[in-house]
């Protein structure tokens, strides 16, 4: 939750909110009036209580105001991450639970450093324009020719990177550094903007030219810190991001914003300056820039001719092209195609697999380097894992040592919605967001629809969570993934199709794909039929497949046809041949690691 939702929620109880702080003071019209921060008698200090300004307060004797956050932390004397945790117990929020298989967090020992002299202060303040002031505020030292930059979070060494004055291009990190963002140490405990830039030296240039800032560990295009770094973020109302304004530094600042949340994000741009310490060295102001600084337009505003050559490659490598995944069988390589921006039904009829098939498009996402959070109403955690980690092993029953090397391999890139039951949309919206934009999550998988709450006759229900889906989907660009059943027919041996979801038509009209699972019920229960008897099953059922997938819609792609698949039992896997062995997922390198 972030501090401007926060402030906002005090805002519906300034009354509440300021007799708690400020106890002692007294109602004076549409006001609150009290003597100063530490409560004492008298009305210098004023506190609105409604209209649009409600939570707005002013001490005219010290000259300080802010909103009702601020007025937290002046009054407790409080960081503003200890005040917006203070003030979300008061209002009783509760942050989201999503069950992660993050690393373990490290810290980098202690380096051999010293206050920088000679050369690489030189270096700093005459080569590269710092003022001594700002070297001491970001506690930046030296170690022989190289400048020490140390990320300090709560004065606890996070990340310390080393740069060579000899040679820019020499860098090395120090042993167990946890990626996050270089400054902390350097921005006021009650700032609620900060300016976000690419490099340690940029960092100390903008402090020096009066905008405290910090600056991301690894360039413009790696944004995995953002998962260390998402909650101390959400302090700030206002994030300026000035990355270099080339290519590379334009297309990270915007998959930042997009990570951050665009609603708070300004991009800055130096026109005719590379960067902030160009703009130091040259003795320039920074102002005029920093007021400047853009919004980011709505990713859905973009003028026709932006993307040409998105066009122009289509046309060139097939509609197929672009970001996204295969399916687990490579004979439908070319054909079936999961993209970003794409709502997928996993339908058919109650017990034909559609779970099961579920886990093992989560599994063959994953080692397409995708990141998955999963919700399951049907199952809790464990036998979700449990199953799911049949799956990932391919064995039956997999060794505890099997069991724990799969979920390694499950490390930041699963992740769990913990609710076992019914889940409200918009809670289960609100976290899937909360995951995108933190952990970088960019599948869902919602199991089943019977889970979401709504009425099995709720058709406009039913219409309005699809289209919440699809709303979702295509604001964040991710592939979502929603189970659904086919309506009850007067058996399950014959197969359903985009005519036979259950519930509204509106369903399978807003989907962009539609995958329809049919198991062969006749062959499974010839086969027990002859087991029994210990006969031999009748050749043409014995050879037929145990399964059939049929792609019933593909919006974005040519091929609607249908795909035979055999169940491979001790593996809970569909394979694509009756010959074909189990795959072992979770040895699987992931594609981009």
């Amino acid at each position: 939750m972030k501090a401007k939702e926060i402030a906002q929620g005090l805002a519906l109880r300034a009354d509440d909110v300021a007799r708690h702080l400020l106890p002692g003071g007294k109602v004076v019209g549409s006001e609150y009036e009290v003597g100063g921060i530490d409560a004492s008698p008298g009305k210098s200090l004023k506190v609105h209580l409604s209209g649009t300004k409600a939570g707005v307060w002013s001490d005219f004797a010290s000259d300080i105001g802010g909103d009702l956050l601020d007025l937290w932390v002046a009054v407790n004397h409080l960081s503003m991450i200890d005040a917006m945790a203070e003030a979300k117990r008061y209002l009783g929020v509760v942050d989201p639970v999503v069950t992660s298989f993050s690393k373990p967090q490290t810290r980098p020992a202690a380096p051999d450093v010293s206050y920088p002299t000679g050369s690489v202060m030189e270096w700093l303040t005459v080569e590269r324009g710092l003022s001594v002031e700002s070297v001491i505020e970001y506690q930046v030292s030296a170690n022989g020719n190289e400048v020490v930059f140390p990320s300090l979070i709560d004065e606890e060494l996070v990340f310390c990177k080393f740069r060579s004055i000899l040679d820019k291009k020499k860098m090395r990190v120090q042993s167990g550094s946890q990626a996050c963002l270089f400054g902390w140490q350097a921005i006021p405990k009650g700032a609620r903007t900060v300016i976000i830039c690419e490099g340690e030296i940029d960092a100390l240039s903008w402090w020096d030219l009066g905008f405290p800032a910090m600056s991301v560990p690894n360039g413009a295009q790696g944004h995995s810190w953002v998962e260390f770094e998402y909650e101390r973020l959400e302090r700030f109302d206002k994030i300026y991001i000035a990355f270099d304004t080339d290519g590379p530094g334009r297309e990270g600042a915007l998959a930042l914003a997009n990570r951050l949340g665009l609603e708070r994000c300004l991009l800055v741009d130096t026109e005719e300056f590379e960067d902030a310490n160009d703009i130091v060295i040259s003795g320039q102001t920074a102002d005029a820039y920093v007021n400047a600084a853009k919004a980011i337009d709505p990713a859905e505003l973009r003028q026709a001719s932006s993307y040409v050559d998105e066009v122009i490659e289509m046309f060139l490598l097939g509609e197929d092209a672009g970001p996204g995944f295969n399916s687990p069988w490579s004979k439908l390589d070319g054909k079936l195609r999961f993209r970003e921006a794409e709502l997928c039904l996993l339908n058919g009829i109650n017990g034909h697999g559609k779970s099961q098939l579920c886990g093992q498009l989560t599994l063959s996402a994953i080692t397409q380097d995708k990141k998955v959070c999963i919700f399951s109403g049907e199952m809790p955690p464990k036998r979700l894992l449990y199953r799911l980690t049949r799956q990932a092993t391919g064995l039956k029953e997999p060794t505890p040592q099997q069991i724990r090397t799969a979920h390694d391999w499950y490390m930041d890139r699963l992740w769990l919605f913990n609710i076992t039951g019914v889940a409200k949309t918009e809670r289960m919206l609100e976290v899937f967001e909360y995951t995108h934009r933190r952990y970088g999550v960019d599948v869902f998988v919602v199991d089943s629809l019977l889970k979401c709450g709504i009425a099995d006759d709720d058709y406009s229900g039913q219409k309005a969570f699809v289209e919440a889906l699809c709303d979702f989907k295509n604001q964040f660009g991710v592939t979502i993934f929603l189970v659904t059943h086919s309506r009850k027919g007067d058996n399950e041996f014959q197969r359903t199709g985009k005519m036979d979801v259950r519930g509204a038509g509106a369903i399978s009209d807003l989907c962009d794909t539609l995958l329809t699972i049919f198991r062969n019920k006749k062959k499974e229960a010839e086969k027990s039929r002859a087991q029994a008897m210990h006969e031999d099953m009748p050749p043409d059922l014995k050879n037929a497949p145990d399964a059939i997938l049929y792609c019933d819609k593909q919006r974005n792609g040519s091929w609607e046809l249908q795909a035979t698949l055999w169940w491979h039992d001790g593996a809970n896997q569909y394979t694509q041949n009756e010959l074909q062995e189990a795959e072992i997922y979770s040895q699987m390198r992931v594609v981009g690691q």
